[in-house]
């Protein structure tokens, strides 16, 4: 697989091994990605890096998942990068809720398959794709 076609997907994530295990799984589908330690990291690396995805915790210590994404979409640059919200099974009904309210593009509960992560990032490159 050629450079061009490796989706990049950056992971942001509080968690290093977390971000190992999930490049792991996608890195097998021959995708790049590439992880960033927090949301003020995670931030920066995705105004640098422009991504085809990005998969984003929500519960960060720095700066939380939903600050990061505010500010992603309140950017012309990286508002049109889909995201998927990664949260912890025991987060409130209410998250979910808040995700159809801010339009992520897809969002998975931790613990995850790693066929779930796979699903979810091929069902949003899809749609990214009819989109464009």
């Amino acid at each position: 697989m050629d450079e061009k076609s490796a989706k990049h997907i950056l992971c942001i994530e509080d968690e290093p091994e977390m971000i190992d295990l999930i490049r792991l799984i996608l890195g097998r589908r021959g995708f790049d990605v590439t992880g960033a330690t927090g949301g003020i990291a995670g931030l920066k690396a995705v105004r640098e890096l422009l991504p085809d995805l990005v998969l984003l915790d929500l519960m960060m210590p720095d700066m939380d998942g939903w600050e990061v994404y505010q500010q992603m979409k309140a950017d012309e640059t990286t508002r049109h990068i889909p995201v998927i919200v990664v949260t912890a099974k025991a987060q409130s009904i209410d998250k979910v809720l808040g995700l159809h309210v801010a339009k992520v593009d897809d969002y998975i509960a931790k613990p995850f398959s790693p066929q779930d992560l796979l699903n979810s990032v091929e069902k949003v490159l899809a749609q990214k794709k009819i989109g464009s």
